[in-house]
């Protein structure tokens, strides 16, 4: 099948108004999980704000970032009960996220959960597209000894764009939005005013500039400012050489 194709005349059909787009209503509440030993257990409830029955899939993925890349990995030590469901329309359902590992929390653990609608064929029409949801939920398990965030950062250049690296040598992630960059001439660069990532404890993630750095200085520092979950960010970087 020619992907390229068929999204063309997708597109083109949207277009022009032959295919209707239905999305759904699945709503997931709250949209982070922290739990902090001795407890061991969560819950999230789940809304279908559709019309009609949804079909629901929760997975528990362990979250790490290896080499400055986000990385899911199946795992049994945190599981979702149930792991699927049906949701009536303008219903509530509450599922239950629960570590089951015996192990002791040494620091943070980090997961995914996945909650995916699922594709339901005696409901399809012809000349509709219907956009199935999925949430991702951040999952975190700490120990009530861990350690704040404690982050390093660099800059470096890759195909022209910049490359910024945090490196979280504390126990505890961080979670980064409206970062911006600035060089000592003034050039700035800006991630925009949302979410740009986590740097999870103890890890290194890495984000390209949305813009091109080719005017950023190729030597000396760069200001980052933002905002991270236990207040603003302000830091200087310096400028090295690519990973």
């Amino acid at each position: 099948m020619n992907w390229a194709r068929l999204a063309s005349a997708l597109a083109g059909a949207l277009l022009f108004g032959a295919v209707q787009v239905r999305a759904e209503s699945l709503q997931v509440q709250p949209a982070l999980v922290d739990v902090v030993a001795p407890s061991a257990a969560s819950t999230i409830t789940l809304r279908n704000e559709g019309t009609t029955p949804t079909n629901v899939q929760i997975r528990v993925f362990r979250w790490s970032q290896v080499n400055g890349e986000e990385s899911l990995q199946p795992t049994d030590d945190v599981v979702a009960s149930p792991p699927a469901v049906t949701l009536l329309p303008g219903t509530d359902y509450v599922a239950r996220i629960v570590r089951v590992v015996k192990r002791p929390v040494a620091t943070e653990e980090a997961y995914r959960l996945l909650v995916d609608e699922l594709p339901d064929a005696s409901r399809a029409k012809t000349g509709t597209v219907r956009l199935l949801v999925r949430h991702s939920i951040p999952v975190f398990f700490g120990s009530q000894a861990r350690t704040p965030p404690s982050l390093d950062w660099t800059i470096s250049r890759q195909d022209g764009r910049l490359i910024v690296s945090a490196h979280n040598r504390g126990g505890t992630r961080l979670r980064i939005s409206a970062l911006s960059l600035r060089d000592v001439s003034g050039h700035k660069i800006s991630f925009g005013r949302g979410l740009v990532g986590y740097a999870l404890g103890q890890s290194t993630m890495r984000w390209a500039a949305p813009a091109s750095g080719r005017k950023f200085a190729t030597k000396g520092s760069v200001s980052i400012s933002g905002q991270g979950n236990d207040g603003p960010i302000n830091a200087v970087a310096p400028v090295v050489a690519a990973p």
